[in-house]
């Protein structure tokens, strides 16, 4: 049983209600938070410390795993700091802020021999394990074009969070905040990104950050991807629509949990369409959003095959991260891989 820390009870709550989810896998020994009242808004039927210095936790022996739920600018100081104190990390998006930090949490987690998990719920629920059946089989085909919607309303009530539309406080904007999740699921479906072009700009509210973007992905595969960012919509509005050599796989509009809605899997050529859903009839079913995410981190921990998310996965999310900003701040089209010598690999705001 793997006893855990959450560190902050806003996003934390949605952990907490996905250990719960999962008993005899995981104990939540402790929740850190700066307001103990708001810690304590979440125990409901819970044993679990209320503890407002992070440095308790640290030194407990009895901590496993570290959960860093805490504001972006805190993600890569606190899970260097865990790592160091021998502790596992799940870690909210984004992981890190650069690649440089990037290579700070790597170099943390291998001098400690711990492992590092960025939080990618997105990738769990009943329709996408129906798509990577599809893939696996042969019956998706190549990839040739995705489109993404991050449709999504934000104003001057979520903007109330000091931190919140700040460079120095969240680090980026919709972007790095909103759409990241589903840059994501692009990459796992449509392949690693080879290219991107960009525009963002800041239309809906009055803050720092970016709260539009139109992007553009080559991936290394050929396919094209295409990915609309606002946050000034009328609802919360998540649309996903990949297009593959032998079928189109089209979501619902669910923002938080793409996979939980059914999807439609259309064939390419009508002929085909009984051989797509009899080979969907009978799937098992599977945990969705941050249930499948930690029963995955739970088979890594015990050394059991798995499909956890790694922490190469979260470094390639922050490289594309950066290849965006570029992109955007320069005009210009970005290639990837990124190397140490690119002129943001230490950040992409200064």
């Amino acid at each position: 049983m793997t006893r855990v820390a959450i560190l902050g009870a806003g996003i934390g709550r949605e952990h907490l209600a996905a250990y719960r989810d999962l008993p005899g896998r995981f104990t939540v020994a402790a929740v850190v938070d700066q307001d103990a009242k708001r810690a304590e808004s979440i125990r409901g039927g819970d044993s679990f410390a209320v503890q407002t210095d992070l440095q308790l936790v640290l030194e407990d022996p009895g901590i496993d795993l570290v959960d860093v739920c805490l504001p972006p600018h805190l993600h890569v100081p606190v899970t260097v700091r865990a790592l160091a104190a021998g502790k596992h990390v799940i870690c909210e998006k984004p992981l890190a802020t650069s690649m440089a930090d990037v290579d700070r949490i790597r170099q943390a987690a291998a001098q400690n021999g711990k492992q590092v998990f960025p939080v990618f719920q997105y990738r769990w629920g009943p329709s996408l394990t129906q798509l990577r059946r599809l893939i696996a089989t042969g019956m998706a085909g190549r990839p040739h074009v995705g489109a993404i919607e991050t449709h999504w309303k934000r104003g001057a009530d979520y903007y109330a969070v000091p931190w919140r539309g700040t460079w120095a406080g969240e680090q980026g904007g919709a972007v790095l905040g909103h759409a990241i999740h589903n840059h994501d699921l692009m990459t796992h479906f449509m392949g690693p990104v080879a290219a991107v072009s960009a525009m963002t700009a800041t239309r809906v509210n009055d803050i720092e950050t970016e709260d539009c973007a139109a992007l553009s992905f080559q991936m290394q595969n050929g396919a094209l991807c295409t990915s609309s960012i606002t946050l000034g919509a009328a609802t919360d509005e998540t649309r996903i629509r990949l297009v593959f050599e032998h079928l189109t796989a089209t979501s619902g509009t669910d923002p938080y949990a793409p996979g939980r809605q059914a999807w439609a899997f259309t064939a390419r050529i009508a002929e085909n369409q009984q051989r797509i859903d009899a080979a969907l009839a009978d799937m098992p079913p599977e945990p969705a959003g941050f249930a499948g995410f930690l029963s995955e981190v739970a088979a890594a921990l015990a050394g059991k095959e798995h499909s956890a998310v790694s922490l190469e996965d979260g470094a390639a999310s922050i490289e594309l991260v950066t290849a965006i900003y570029d992109a955007a701040q320069r005009g210009a089209r970005v290639s990837l891989p990124l190397t140490p010598a690119h002129p943001l690999y230490g950040g992409w705001h200064s």
